[in-house]
């Protein structure tokens, strides 16, 4: 604990002359940090004060899952807004909200890609998510404090899923031991022509994401003592990754095919096979219904601040 300290004070003097600090305290809910018997620690942000007051929505009537099953919203739905800023200011408050809400980060990501032109129905989209929060918002991320510093990852794709540019959506998931760290729901940058060329290229980023944060762990000296494994469930994307043999489908890819290819064969990514009922990357993808919504939600390591597990 002490040589822990030593590294934080230190850290903090070379900071100083260049960015203004403060030191926090154990439990500092400026920063909505909180601390429950020294054992762990939750991240979390005050729905009522952050949300539902300042948007007006205290009076909202409280829903299950924070995006109607299916929903694709596209931007030249409905008319467009009168007071476009006020649809802004409630995707900007949202998108903090994310840092310990992974469970809204799909709808949110949604919802996003209409801010230079809102119309009604994206507001109306919009306004369902501080609904869902309104039901859960004593709900944060849970930090364990145990000694599993193993890095998991979780991918998914849904193909095609956008329906004015037919890209598909990318999502991870990656935990530390049993702590949520990284998550993110991203459109993909190019059309797929194939659901497994879209979940080979969920599998391109996500490795990016674990290569990155295993640099950082190494340099905070909890290197990883094995190839990570990545759970993906498109059999026909892992068996590509596998595989030294070139197929013809893949030349549409080839740049990430190389790139994924050489990051197995280095031990430093092992992919894995999971079940789609189980893949809780598929919660960054699309809007569920609200049983397959609070299922994976119960993977993703949020809980309740006032019941710690």
């Amino acid at each position: 604990m002490d040589y822990e300290k030593h590294h934080v004070i230190g850290i903090t003097s070379l900071l100083r002359p260049s960015l203004k600090l403060d030191s926090a305290n154990p439990e500092d809910h400026s920063l909505f940090i909180f601390r429950h018997n020294s054992i762990i620690t939750f991240a979390l942000i005050y729905v009522d004060d952050v949300i539902l007051a300042r948007s007006g929505l205290l009076a909202s009537r409280p829903c299950s899952f924070p995006m109607e099953q299916n929903l694709k919203l596209r931007p030249d739905d409905d008319s467009p807004l009168v007071d476009a800023f006020s649809y802004r200011r409630l995707i900007g408050r949202l998108l903090y909200l994310t840092v310990t809400r992974p469970d809204i980060v799909y709808s949110v990501s949604q919802l996003s890609q209409f801010l230079t032109n809102p119309r009604h129905t994206h507001l109306d989209a919009a306004i369902r998510v501080p609904h869902y929060l309104k039901q859960t918002p004593g709900q944060g991320i849970f930090l364990s404090s145990d000694n599993d510093y193993t890095l998991k990852g979780y991918c998914d794709a849904d193909w095609a899923e956008c329906s004015f540019t037919r890209r598909s959506s990318t999502g991870y998931f990656i935990t530390l031991g049993n702590s949520p760290i990284s998550w993110r729901t991203k459109k993909q940058y190019v059309v797929s022509r194939s659901s497994a060329e879209a979940e080979y290229r969920a599998i391109a980023v996500t490795i990016s994401e674990i290569l990155w944060l295993c640099w950082l762990l190494q340099h905070l000296i909890v290197p990883q003592m094995g190839p990570t494994s990545l759970y993906c469930d498109n059999q026909a994307a892992r068996h590509i990754a596998l595989s030294p043999v070139f197929h013809e489908r893949t030349k549409y890819f080839e740049i990430d095919r190389f790139f994924v290819r050489e990051r197995v064969t280095s031990n430093e990514i092992q992919p894995c096979s999971i079940s789609t009922a189980n893949q809780v990357a598929d919660i960054f993808t699309k809007a569920l219904g609200t049983n397959r919504f609070q299922f994976l939600r119960s993977k993703l390591g949020i809980h309740n601040l006032h019941i710690p597990p």
